[in-house]
């Protein structure tokens, strides 16, 4: 097994990302050449047998302090044997070592469970590391997945019968949803995004990041805008990442006008019937707390993704390899510093 940089051969690399069955948007080359753009560097690492891939891991890395940086793999590796994970675990130990990282990270979309997984982790040292059942990792461990593989109607009568009504509701009172074709629109998504921002309590990344994602990605058939309108006004606007057998909900914005009107709820029915249009087998809602108790505050996330028919999946979660003993050690308490900080920092502003 050969491991090699496939610079120059990003198309090879990429569509091996597209056509593996856990390929993400966010191992493919277009994602690091995003990510330059917040000072990270990525490097396209596959695994060859005989002149065919057998393996990628997009591997980004960031500098910290002290001239040391960080690696992370955002859903990968991808490999298609024990052998070819084997072999890029390694060939990525080597890299990131001449690059001072102190550790590679990873988060595979793995369900819970994969033995082969389990193994090769335990084999190679992987740490596991435990980000609770909200939303403390880097991406979420727990998503709410629909099969489309069914009709189109079939899809819409297995919906909760409030998601449904909701959905036929807002087609009643004439709210229309459109994909984005023009690049100058995004200023009416951000828009709907500053308002959800403010009214929600959370941060958002500038405008810029997201002409990178139009630049990037919708630019190459891996996302898409879309925005709900009632009038000539916006009400709704989200993005979704695509490749040929998954779309993924990653961003959502609403108004806070005319919320009666169930914008959101026609606008993730349309995404549906876009992603299923494509031929893509699985729309992602991405992620939900672990924790399905009424009484989490996050319920109402899972309540409205379970209510267009999606399941939950859980994923292995997020695994640390460490490449430098005493700096890791010295990283994971910083680390956890600052998610103290930033817990309190939540809530005090409630």
């Amino acid at each position: 097994m050969e491991t090699k940089l496939l610079w120059g051969k990003e198309e090879l690399f990429d569509h091996f990302v597209a056509t593996h069955p856990r390929g993400d948007v966010l191992q493919t080359t277009q994602w690091g050449k995003l990510k330059q753009g917040s000072g990270w560097t990525y490097y396209p690492l596959g695994a060859m047998e005989e002149g065919e891939l057998k393996g990628t891991s997009l591997i980004l890395t960031k500098e910290l302090p002290l001239g040391r940086t960080l690696g992370y793999s955002p859903r990968g590796p991808l490999y298609t044997s024990e052998k070819a994970l084997d072999a890029l675990l390694a060939a990525g130990v080597a890299l990131l070592r001449k690059e001072r990282a102190v550790v590679w990270k990873m988060d595979p979309a793995i369900l819970q469970g994969d033995q082969q997984w389990d193994q090769v982790a335990r084999e190679n040292q992987l740490r596991a590391v435990d980000t609770g059942l909200d939303f403390q990792g880097v991406q979420p461990q727990h998503v709410m997945a629909l099969r489309l593989d069914h009709s189109v109607d079939t899809l819409l009568k297995e919906m909760k019968s409030k998601t449904r009504y909701n959905i036929r509701y807002a087609e009643r009172k004439g709210v229309q949803v459109s994909l984005v074709k023009e690049k100058r629109l995004l200023g009416v998504f951000y828009c709907l995004l500053q308002e959800t921002a403010l009214r929600d309590r959370f941060m958002i990344r500038p405008l810029s990041y997201y002409e990178a994602i139009w630049d990037h990605l919708v630019e190459h058939k891996l996302a898409q805008f879309f925005l709900a309108y009632y009038q000539k006004t916006p009400l709704a606007g989200a993005i979704c990442f695509r490749l040929p057998h998954r779309v993924w909900y990653v961003y959502g914005a609403s108004s806070n006008e005319q919320r009666n009107l169930q914008a959101a709820h026609l606008l993730q029915w349309e995404m549906i019937k876009w992603a299923k249009s494509l031929g893509c087998g699985v729309y992602d809602f991405r992620g939900v707390s672990g924790d399905q108790n009424e009484n989490n505050p996050l319920y109402g996330l899972y309540r409205f993704k379970e209510g267009f028919g999606a399941k939950l999946e859980t994923y292995v979660g997020e695994y640390d390899l460490p490449i430098q003993r005493g700096g890791y050690i010295l990283w994971r308490a910083g680390l956890a510093l600052h998610n103290r900080m930033r817990s309190r920092f939540r809530a005090g502003s409630r």
